[in-house]
């Protein structure tokens, strides 16, 4: 069993900054992509930003320049730095992980959500 538990959403005020962490534990060999997906209520879930385990970084145009997608392998963490934040960011944010078994095979787990909201 894997846990993937999000912290670091809150409310802030346009242009501030907000550091989300997720982290994973479990009895898993290893983790490959990590990244961080956001759901406005309305719309559906979109993607944020992705890393890699070598450290390839892929981010959505709107967030490119304001939002790092930053991970430490030795603690199963993935962090989101979020500057100059926008109305229009708010929603929950949600960390998914891919993680490898020691048999090999690979599974996708999600964390519960954290709510991020930024006012005007």
């Amino acid at each position: 069993q894997v846990q993937v538990v999000e912290s670091g959403g809150g409310l802030v005020q346009a242009g501030g900054s907000l550091r989300l962490s997720c982290a994973a534990s479990g009895s898993i060999f290893s983790i490959n992509a990590m990244g961080w997906y956001r759901q406005a209520p309305g719309k559906q879930r979109e993607l944020v930003a992705t890393i890699t385990s070598g450290g390839s970084r892929n981010y959505r145009d709107s967030v490119k320049g304001r939002f790092t997608i930053s991970r430490d392998n030795a603690k199963n963490t993935v962090y989101l730095q979020m500057n100059s934040l926008k109305p229009e960011d708010t929603a929950v944010y949600y960390c998914k992980v891919s993680c490898v078994w020691y048999s090999g095979g690979t599974d996708e787990y999600w964390g519960q959500g954290t709510q991020v909201t930024v006012s005007s």
